[in-house]
């Protein structure tokens, strides 16, 4: 036996046009039938009323007059009118009037308002006592019932007709209102993958404006990212070609030697060439994650980070017989990422080392200021020209007759790594050693200085 197929009609709830529309729509049909249902009621109440008033007023009538001695004649008689049953009964009980009527009510009256049933049909009954006589007025319940739903029609008529020119407006106010959310849907699914400008913000809802600026703002934090990497990508292209030119170069230098001198010459400038090349992809590797990466802070100690950067460098000074310590020491702890300041003071302790003259000097000072925790580091080395103190910090460059042999990234990297925590870097003089002098000032967390005797340890 073949089963039929069943089908289902999904209504999509994610949409919030749909789900509007939906939920409007179904507002605006149960307020129609609550208002047909109030208006039903109500004039059913009413015909209660008005129909109870003039049953009595009936009855009234009929008590007052003399004892009527025919059942279907008389002025009461109303043939062919089935709203009113009238009936009149002596004291004995003998029925002594009945109007014309396919309606037959029980031989009984209770006398005031009472609902009797006969034959299937509801009958209000109104009933009053004289001394001469009983009079019954009854009305079947449907006339009232008939009446209260052509006046309850009368007055939602005109809300049933309203109701599907409410219904467009309806979904027009709200495909309009929605219609800026479309548009931004439109710009964003039509731009290409580096397409990352921002999206237009004009005539937004304020509800949805906030998402969309927060879109475009991460939106300019990627661009920031792609141009970095971009940079990256070329810089690296760029200096990684010349120490692999070399290397390559060494490597034949090394494949022609003929004796074991010029062997070991070349095998010591191949050495060279391939720690200068590991140094340049280290320092290119840092340089990229201080500019992609949103540092965690948490309290670091600046005077513990420097110790211990001093204890780690301390082998690289003994080597050009430079004399490295501590000058000044103040307890400042600043909101930083201790692993991006280690490398900051480790450049620019390298940095110093690399410049100054064996014999020379470099230390290394932590203080407080009014503006914050301060970290310097100086040397006695030849300093740097302050038309060149700008551009150093540029990648890859190297101040004019230098002799030391670099990346040009150290203060690249040492001012990502500044920049990243709010704090200034300025390049000067130093008066106490003569060469050159880095200052970065950072916002201290705590004013809270510790004095300490000026500590001196000579590598």
């Amino acid at each position: 036996m073949k089963v039929p197929k069943v089908y289902r009609v999904k209504v999509n709830t994610h949409s919030l046009r749909g789900r509007l529309l939906w939920f409007l729509l179904a507002a605006i049909t149960m307020a129609a039938l609550a208002q047909a249902m109030i208006a039903y009621r109500s004039a059913l109440h009413d015909a209660d009323q008005i129909f109870d008033y003039h049953m009595q007023q009936m009855a009234l009538a009929l008590r007052s007059g003399a004892p009527l001695a025919n059942s279907h004649s008389g002025p009461s008689a109303d043939p062919g009118n089935d709203d009113m049953v009238v009936q009149v009964w002596t004291p004995d009980g003998i029925q002594v009037f009945r109007s014309i009527s396919r309606a037959e009510l029980p031989q009984r009256a209770v006398l005031g308002f009472s609902n009797v049933k006969a034959k299937g049909t509801t009958y209000r009954v109104f009933s009053v006592q004289t001394s001469n006589q009983t009079v019954q007025i009854a009305q079947d319940m449907s006339v009232r019932k008939r009446m209260a739903g052509a006046l309850a029609l009368r007055t939602v008529g005109p809300i049933a007709l309203m109701a599907p020119m409410l219904m467009l407006v309806v979904w027009w106010v709200v495909s309009g209102s929605l219609a800026p959310v479309a548009r931004v849907r439109r710009q964003v699914a039509s731009r290409q993958a580096d397409d990352l400008s921002p999206v237009s913000e004009a005539d937004l809802p304020d509800e949805v404006k906030p998402l969309v600026h927060e879109l475009n703002l991460l939106f300019g934090r990627v661009r920031t990212a792609f141009d970095a990497q971009q940079h990256f990508v070329a810089d690296a292209a760029h200096e990684l070609r010349s120490p692999l030119a070399a290397l390559k170069l060494q490597v034949l230098s090394l494949d022609r030697a003929e004796d074991a001198e010029a062997r070991k010459v070349a095998v010591g400038r191949l050495t060279a060439g391939i720690e200068r090349a590991t140094r340049l992809v280290e320092q290119l590797l840092v340089l990229a994650r201080q500019e992609a990466a949103e540092p965690k802070l948490d309290p670091v100690d600046l005077a513990e980070l420097s110790r211990r950067t001093l204890g780690d460098m301390v082998g690289a000074a003994q080597a050009r017989q430079i004399d490295l310590g501590m000058h000044e020491v103040a307890g400042e702890t600043i909101q930083g990422q201790a692993d991006a300041l280690r490398v900051l003071l480790r450049n620019l302790v390298d940095n110093a080392i690399k410049y100054t003259p064996a014999g020379g000097t470099v230390d290394v000072s932590v203080r407080h200021t009014d503006k914050g925790a301060e970290l310097v580091v100086e040397d006695s080395g030849p300093g740097i020209s302050p038309e060149e103190r700008e551009r150093v910090f540029s990648r890859f460059y190297r101040v004019p007759g230098s002799t030391a042999t670099g990346s040009g990234l150290g203060l690249a990297i040492i001012k990502a790594i500044a920049e990243r925590h709010g704090a200034t870097l300025a390049l000067d003089a130093s008066e106490r050693l003569g060469g050159l002098l880095v200052r970065i000032t950072f916002p201290a967390m705590k004013a809270t200085t510790v004095k300490a005797p000026l500590a001196k340890s000579a590598a």
